[in-house]
């Protein structure tokens, strides 16, 4: 079956990640719903320029995913979710008494809380369609842990379960839920990183992505937006309808130490 035709929504999706999930989704036939807080002229011109770019119908909801009402309205504002892809996310390192409380608050509730909000008012949904997946974007530290890291380990270690859980009590339907746990990725924002980290370690550029920024990823190679996206539409194709519950690592090898 093709996915041709059906809906995704995608959190946090106008850049990085989330934007090269909704480009790969587009380019294989997939209407989309990209997402974020700002609600911005860029924000709609991005949306028609995926659509026009690929002949799929393309629109830009806002929604503050730090609030469990916006989380819902936007999946009820699309109007339509075969797929949903939990991608929203923000990061901030600290030592965990140090750690501050609203930092805290708001990593778990942009970073899990979003994605409890928006599988539930997707799944009736995806129940009335008879299909759907629910992709959620976490992390290797999903599956492992770092220091000063800890809402973002709390929170994607989070993610993994409440994948679990989702894939159980529709294990019986036409719906899947997995989690793709990716490893540093270059996205414009990695990419901004690299000079003043050459300057601060006064390295190359070759040196600073293999010994500093990608010293845990065995592979010495950042994962790109677009392997991101071909393992979403993998999750959502025919030969990964017995895949459910669990976590593709998408690390250059990161978890297998």
């Amino acid at each position: 079956m093709s996915v041709a035709g059906k809906t995704a929504i995608i959190t946090g999706s106008t850049s990085g990640i989330g934007l090269g999930i909704a480009e790969e989704m587009a380019k294989a036939g997939v209407n989309v719903v990209l997402n974020s807080f700002t609600d911005s002229d860029e924000d709609h011109a991005l949306a028609a320029r995926i659509g026009k770019d690929h002949g799929v119908a393309a629109r830009y909801i806002k929604a503050d995913m730090s609030k469990a009402e916006d989380c819902r309205a936007l999946i009820d504002q699309a109007g339509a979710c075969d797929i949903l892809v939990n991608n929203a996310g923000i990061q901030h390192v600290a030592g965990i008494e140090e750690f501050p409380t609203e930092k805290w608050d708001a990593i778990i509730a942009i970073n899990l809380c979003s994605a409890f909000h928006t599988t539930a008012a997707a799944l009736p949904m995806m129940r009335k369609a008879g299909w759907g997946r629910v992709i959620n974007v976490a992390s290797a530290h999903g599956l492992t842990a770092s220091p000063y890291k800890s809402a973002y380990v709390a929170a994607k270690h989070g993610v993994v379960g409440l994948t679990k859980v989702t894939a159980l009590e529709t294990a019986q339907e036409p719906i899947t839920a997995n989690a793709i746990c990716p490893g540093y990725v270059l996205t414009p924002l990695v990419e901004a990183q690299i000079p003043d980290t050459m300057k601060e370690y006064d390295m190359s550029r070759e040196d600073v992505i293999k010994n500093v920024m990608l010293q845990r990823q065995p592979s010495k190679e950042f994962a790109t937006v677009e392997q991101l996206g071909g393992t979403a539409l993998y999750l959502c194709s025919d030969a990964a309808a017995q895949v459910t519950g669990t976590t593709i690592s998408v690390d250059g090898g990161w978890t297998a130490l």
